[in-house]
């Protein structure tokens, strides 16, 4: 089976690959057999999937059996906030051209289906939505500010799978993960997410000395983490059920309060100084945690990390990485 992947050289992408690679290597075939897997990573230097003729391209080269789109652009809530029309134009552009190229190429080749895995996002949920978050309240209200290109752009998308699932017969999943973290994420001071962002606030601060850390907002507003590798065991279950295109959460159904998020980082990293809260910064939506019951019917899939064991492995991949 060959699973074309967006995003390929992405955070996410590498840890999908990472997956069933080890997927493969527990799998002994017969001589006259392949692995059952065979993942073909896209990166944006080689297909701009903003451009319609390069997702063409890429599909009458590969040849794929899925196609997981992973691909997107995206950052934390200080790169949300500066770039919301880039944001909306390159998550539609790369979701809407993969999704109408895949109509043609399977419409083109009609011996061969395709099932499609569209990766959304938490961001589509709107801001006020009650906890924990069903499916069923997706269009329910507009998503959190900050959020919100992102969001709806993501959302567009999974309606646009369901379209064409109605219209052309698409088999295509939805799959809505919660906030992500893990190995390879972007460590980055003003673009990451919460997670990678706070491992090297207290990284430099311990590097350099410092008795302080900053934090923005208040610390009370609460998140749900997926390990990465948790989310690529879900588009795995993903691939070898027969589900339909509505959309379906991907998470651990359990939440952390920033502040606990940010002490529980600190100790593990070992920094002793001060946290300072920014309480004049935005704290985003006020809480996020998935409902996951269609998660465990429908793909039978629960999350295999919990948080603290996740970080670990974070932070130790990130400590490696630093020493290189």
């Amino acid at each position: 089976m060959k699973i074309l992947l967006t995003g390929g050289s992405g955070f996410l992408g590498k840890n999908i690959c990472g997956y069933f690679n080890r997927a493969c290597e527990h799998y002994r075939p017969e001589p006259h057999e392949d692995v059952p897997y065979q993942v073909v990573p896209l990166s944006s230097k080689v297909y701009d999937l903003r451009d319609s003729h390069a997702c063409r391209k890429a599909l009458d080269y590969f040849e794929p059996d899925v196609i997981v789109h992973a691909a997107g652009s995206v950052g934390g809530i200080l790169a949300n906030r500066e770039n919301p029309g880039k944001f909306m134009y390159e998550n539609l552009a790369m979701g809407m051209n993969m999704i109408e190229r895949t109509r043609q190429y399977a419409e083109k080749y009609d011996h061969k289906p395709i099932k499609f895995i569209m990766l959304g996002t938490v961001c589509a949920y709107p801001k006020f939505t009650p906890v924990p978050f069903q499916e069923s309240e997706l269009w329910n209200g507009y998503p959190e500010e900050t959020n919100a290109p992102y969001g709806i752009a993501k959302k567009a998308l999974m309606k646009m799978g369901e379209t064409y699932h109605e219209q052309y017969g698409m088999n295509i999943v939805n799959l809505i993960p919660v906030n992500m973290y893990g190995p390879y994420d972007h460590f980055n001071l003003t673009s990451s997410h919460v997670i990678p962002a706070l491992i090297l606030k207290f990284y430099n601060a311990m590097k350099n000395g410092e008795r302080e850390v900053s934090v923005w907002g208040t610390g009370e507003a609460s998140r749900e983490f997926l390990y990465a590798e948790d989310c690529a065991k879900a588009i795995h279950c993903a691939i070898e059920r027969n589900v339909g295109p509505e959309p379906i959460n991907v998470g651990t159904g359990s939440e952390i309060k920033i502040k606990d998020l940010v002490v529980e980082i600190a100790e593990q990293m070992g920094y002793e100084g001060d946290i300072i809260w920014q309480t004049d910064k935005p704290d985003g939506q006020p809480r996020r945690c998935l409902d996951t019951t269609k998660a465990r019917e429908l793909l039978q899939f629960e999350a295999d990390t919990d948080l603290q064991t996740g970080l670990k492995h974070t932070i130790e991949w990130f400590l490696r990485e630093k020493q290189k």
